[in-house]
């Protein structure tokens, strides 16, 4: 038995002269030699910045050149990037009322009623043109308010 050194942990290991001589005994373990066979880089997700092992090939197959280290930190990005006028279904800004009242500070509360729940609250447009989504023209109504001013004309 002949010692040599491991190229990766400089850990004094035995091994056969015989195997030495086919080139073996430069790890003195599995693990060492997967470490060795091992190519890639450190990366750092692009939403929480943890750091994360990314091999060459999944560096090549990156669309938008970001990393994420799970999908929750991949689907917070996405959602972000991808809204508005990005987002592949987006139609001249015609249904993003909604979006844009729930960005602002004001909660949401029928202004006639004073129901809290948004579950049955929906966004009326003062003018009634869906089109006009600047923030004046739109306000926070329940479905039973919504209905009586649309269909029996109440005022608000």
């Amino acid at each position: 038995m002949s010692q040599t050194k491991c190229k990766i942990c400089q850990k004094e290991f035995y091994i056969r002269p015989s195997r030495l001589k086919i080139g073996w005994g430069k790890y003195c373990s599995i693990k060492c030699r997967n470490v060795s066979q091992r190519t890639g880089r450190y990366l750092f997700c692009a939403v929480c910045k943890k750091k994360i092992w990314k091999t060459p090939k999944e560096e090549r197959c990156s669309k938008s050149g970001k990393f994420f280290c799970n999908k929750s930190c991949q689907t917070k990005w996405r959602n972000k990037y991808y809204s508005r006028e990005k987002h592949h279904f987006w139609i001249n800004g015609k249904n993003v009322y909604r979006t844009i009242m729930l960005e602002q500070k004001d909660k949401p509360v029928c202004k006639k009623c004073k129901v809290k729940d948004v579950r049955v609250l929906v966004v009326h447009h003062k003018d009634h043109d869906r089109e006009n989504n600047k923030i004046n023209n739109l306000m926070w109504l329940c479905r039973n308010c919504h209905h009586l001013v649309h269909i029996h004309d109440k005022k608000v």
